[in-house]
């Protein structure tokens, strides 16, 4: 998963602009446009090219030295441009109801929806907004939980931790440990929802909700269905690998703390947040010992570098024909966790300067698994320079989903075929009990995301709307989990905790739909890639790697950026105006099979 940077739009994906004109930010909106609509766009893009380097800094500062200081920085440039936006926004409303040519009214559009957190055009909830959010981060990157022996562990520690052990009661030490740290931010996130939502009103929307849901080119009620729509088709797949999940982990721990009709306990997962389950792979592996892809021998052994697994992703992009990344690239990004200060080593990848200035930040590590990441990051990197030339308010994806689904289709390329081609592994032979293991391993991260990744923007819908209130934050946020998911907490939560904020993305303000739509969206590209790039046989095992066609096709794609809807940009590239989830079905077939087999008998569901 990534925090991104696309364009200049969104404070809570760090890619939004800040003012390089002090006055402009505080120059009282006119009554009535004393420009025509199109000349407004001009000077919004103009504006916004500029405004887009000092906030990009300040943020990128913020994340790779998190001091006081840098709060100040950061905090400090979010609330210029928020007043920046305000007062842009403000004029835009004058041309409602005009009649406008779609680029115009496109942009327009953007413009209103070019934050994910609208602060509202009043100077001192500006000031306290990007207070609020400033800090919120800094809780969650700064946090760690303190043992009884003086141990204090931060929350990276934590994860890999929650991924090697296997102890029941470890387990849930380092789960309730790490929930210890949001529960400060439980008052200022209440705070944030109030003044968010105050911004959100003054933009002519009934909620943060309902904005962020009217981004989707279609209305809130049509894309809450189309979400509803996309779950559906996986879910039978998500039912079979939760009830052989549940067998298995009832066989290690006992159905005394896993009962077979229920839900599985949250922190046994081997995810601090249950939403990927691939530590599990050693007790789930269907066939022990049989195709195993040992890429993190040959990263140690052959000693890769950092910047050496980077260059390994960046020649699969540019296998498909597009370009190298620019020198500034290596000179500027973040790869190693730096010894002296505090850094967010969350994976992100980065546009800065309207894409101009590409980087990532990460802390790599030797292990097929940050490899895969890199792939992931870098496919954030070539959207954001393919659309570059775009004017500002068209620099980002055709829908969010759209830019974490790049580098997720890139990755399911890195078959055993092309890891072989590419000197990562030795033999790339496989038998069906191999490429069942390969996707055992691959379900327990894509497939057990999907509910995970639907259910925390429909929390926050209902936060901003008003169904949640801040008296029942967290056992709203359990239903939830619960229904979709089918886990549940091991110990008694109450309102006296703050769950929801245990994952970034939450007091990041980053919007997770996007990863729903992504893990869709992933499978239905390679499925029209694969055809293009003329491969025959099962889905799961084609790699583009290579192909000009198939890179051709993506790249107009990329190049498109949010100058139209989603549905042009999807049939550009699909031939196809809907997205599509019976991509992962056809993806998964083999692993389907097995999965009904191995639950015959047993009883499914919570």
């Amino acid at each position: 998963m990534t925090r991104l940077l696309i364009g200049c739009l969104s404070l809570a994906l760090i890619a939004a602009c800040s003012g390089g004109n002090n006055d402009a930010a505080d120059t009282p909106a006119a009554t009535a446009p004393t420009e025509t609509a199109r000349e407004f766009v001009a000077r919004a893009n103009a504006e916004l090219k500029e405004l887009g380097k000092e906030l990009g800094a300040a943020n990128w500062v913020r994340s790779t030295y998190i001091t006081h200081d840098t709060a100040i920085i950061a905090s400090a440039a979010s609330e210029k441009y928020s007043a920046w936006h305000s007062n842009m926004v403000e004029q835009a409303l004058a041309y409602e109801g005009q009649e406008l040519d779609p680029s115009t009214r496109r942009a327009i559009e953007l413009l209103k929806l070019g934050t994910s957190a609208p602060a509202p055009n009043d100077a001192a909830k500006r000031k306290e907004l990007a207070g609020i959010t400033t800090d919120l981060e800094g809780i969650y990157g700064a946090g760690e939980y303190c043992r009884s022996d003086g141990e204090c562990l931060p929350g990276s520690v934590l994860e890999e931790r929650m991924r090697q052990a296997r102890d029941y009661d470890e387990l849930l030490e380092y789960w309730e440990g790490w929930r210890k740290v949001a529960v400060p931010m439980r008052d200022k996130y209440a705070r944030f929802v109030e003044l968010a939502n105050e911004g959100a009103n003054e933009l002519g929307y009934a909620d943060l909700g309902e904005m962020w849901k009217s981004n989707y080119d279609m209305s809130p009620a049509e894309f809450e269905a189309e979400s509803a729509k996309l779950w559906e088709q996986v879910k039978p797949l998500y039912d079979e690998l939760h009830c052989h999940v549940r067998a298995t982990l009832g066989d290690v721990y006992g159905e005394d703390k896993v009962p077979q009709d229920g839900p599985i306990p949250a922190h046994l997962l081997g995810n601090m947040w249950a939403q990927q389950w691939g530590s599990l792979y050693d007790l789930l592996e269907p066939y022990p010992g049989v195709g195993d892809i040992d890429v993190d021998t040959t990263l140690k052994t052959k000693n890769y570098s950092p910047q050496e697994m980077v260059r390994s992703a960046e020649s699969f992009y540019v296998s498909l024909g597009m370009p190298r990344l620019p020198d500034t690239f290596w000179e500027r990004s973040q790869f190693t966790k730096p010894q002296d200060r505090d850094v967010v080593c969350h994976a992100s990848a980065w546009g800065l300067d309207g894409g101009n200035d590409l980087r990532i930040k990460m802390c790599i590590n030797q292990t097929y698994d940050e490899l895969r990441v890199i792939y992931h990051e870098l496919g954030h990197n070539y959207y954001q320079g393919a659309y570059k030339d775009q004017p500002p308010l068209f620099q980002d994806s055709a829908h969010g989903g759209f830019h974490e689904a790049i580098g997720d289709t890139v990755t399911l390329s890195m078959t055993p075929g092309y890891l072989a081609e590419v000197g990562l592994i030795g033999s790339a032979e496989e038998d069906r009990r191999a490429v069942i293991n390969r996707q055992m391993q691959m379900a327990l991260d894509k497939i057990a995301f999907l509910p995970f990744g639907k259910l925390v923007d429909e929390w926050r819908w209902g936060v901003y709307s008003g169904a949640i209130t801040p008296e029942n934050y967290n056992q709203s946020w359990w239903d939830l989990r619960t229904k979709y998911q089918g886990i549940a907490p091991a110990v008694e939560r109450s309102e006296a905790d703050f769950d929801p904020g245990s994952k970034y993305h939450i007091p990041g303000n980053v919007s997770y739909t996007r990863y729903f739509l992504a893990h869709v969206l992933m499978f239905q590209f390679q499925r029209t890639l694969c055809d293009i790039a003329g491969h025959e046989g099962e889905l799961q095992a084609c790699s583009i790697y290579g192909s000009k066609e198939a890179g051709e096709k993506l790249w107009a794609m990329l190049e498109a950026g949010a100058s139209q809807p989603w549905q042009d940009t999807l049939e550009l590239m699909t031939g196809t105006r809907e997205m599509d989830a019976t991509a992962i079905i056809d993806y998964f077939a083999p692993l389907m099979d097995y999965l009904k087999e191995q639950n015959e008998g047993r009883s499914c569901g919570w």
